[in-house]
């Protein structure tokens, strides 16, 4: 079985729950845009409009036909999670995107999604991580950025969601947000290309050294984007962590975590597997974003690895993970 473990999806139906209910979110302006809807959250600033490639069910089966897919992890688009708004809000909103996710998995079970939760409210988020078990969610995903534009995931307040993760056995895929907190970025297309890794990097590397990593070892995290240069430093974050032995070992920490194969080239790939293990890697699209890989077998097959770690890479580990 062929499982593409990173990818997004809109369900059609949420962006009538979303018109039908926007008296219940008195936070959410609603922005129309031909046909489709963008977001203001608190008096923030606009997300972008959801697109047609993040609704279209029909041409997503039809791509992983073609990629030879048979089953997709699907989470919600991050510009829609919402962490800014007010704690109450926030759990209602992310309940609204879970049953449409649930919904849509029930009517073509080769998605298998991924909830959300308010991570704003550690322990708001907590309770809807169970409740998302309980419906059947094998994991959440999370932005990097809780509470809006510079939020840490080691944030104390956050230890009860954590808890709760470590607790249910959670598969937590930590993923980047549109603001990566750098206003330098946003040229040249770098806040795909660059602002995306570096927001990686750096909320994985607070979680590293806060010891969360090691300490909630019962959830399962994620490292979206091949690690996000995690490997590639992990000499840099091993010297400090020699400097002060209070941090979280990130030696420890990535031979903990899973990654997935969005590095886009067969050596940064293969570089991954030499520092954290093949075991420990899934492929994954990013699907339907054109920064992504569109084609994600394909590096799988051009990197060096035997058969079976291509095996475990290309389905085996998600199956594992996600209890197929």
């Amino acid at each position: 079985m062929i499982i593409d473990c990173h990818a997004h999806l809109v369900p059609p139906a949420l962006l009538d729950a979303i018109r039908d209910a926007k008296g219940n979110f008195p936070s959410v302006k609603l922005i129309e845009e031909a046909g489709s809807l963008g977001f203001s959250f608190a008096g923030g600033k606009p997300t972008r409009p959801v697109s047609k490639p993040l609704t279209d069910v029909a041409s997503r089966l039809q791509w992983m036909n073609s990629n030879k897919i048979d089953r997709q992890v699907v989470a919600g688009w991050l510009d829609m999670f919402g962490y800014e708004l007010p704690a109450e809000e926030g759990i209602r909103w992310s309940r609204l995107i879970n049953s449409a996710l649930s919904d849509i998995a029930k009517t073509e079970p080769r998605f298998i999604p991924l909830a959300t939760v308010p991570l704003q409210d550690g322990q708001r988020a907590a309770e809807l991580l169970r409740e998302a078990h309980q419906a059947g969610f094998k994991g959440v995903m999370i932005g990097t950025q809780p509470k809006g534009k510079g939020g840490v995931l080691d944030d104390p307040s956050l230890v009860p969601f954590w808890q709760a993760a470590h607790d249910l056995g959670s598969i937590v895929f930590v993923h980047p947000v549109f603001e990566s907190g750098d206003d330098r970025v946003h040229d040249y297309g770098m806040a795909n290309a660059v602002g995306r890794i570096t927001d990686t990097l750096i909320a994985m590397s607070r979680l590293i050294y806060a010891g969360h990593v090691t300490r909630y070892s019962n959830a399962k995290i994620v490292a979206g984007i091949g690690g996000a240069a995690l490997p590639y430093v992990i000499g840099r974050l091993r010297r400090n962590y020699s400097l002060d032995n209070k941090l979280g070992d990130p030696d420890a920490a990535l031979a903990a975590m899973y990654y997935d194969t969005i590095v886009q080239d067969p050596r940064a790939l293969r570089y991954l597997a030499d520092v954290v293990g093949a075991d420990r890697i899934m492929m994954g699209s990013d699907m339907p974003f054109p920064i992504g890989d569109l084609a994600p077998c394909k590096i799988v097959e051009e990197t060096r690895f035997s058969d079976v770690e291509r095996k475990a890479i290309n389905g085996g580990l998600a199956s594992k993970l996600f209890g197929i």
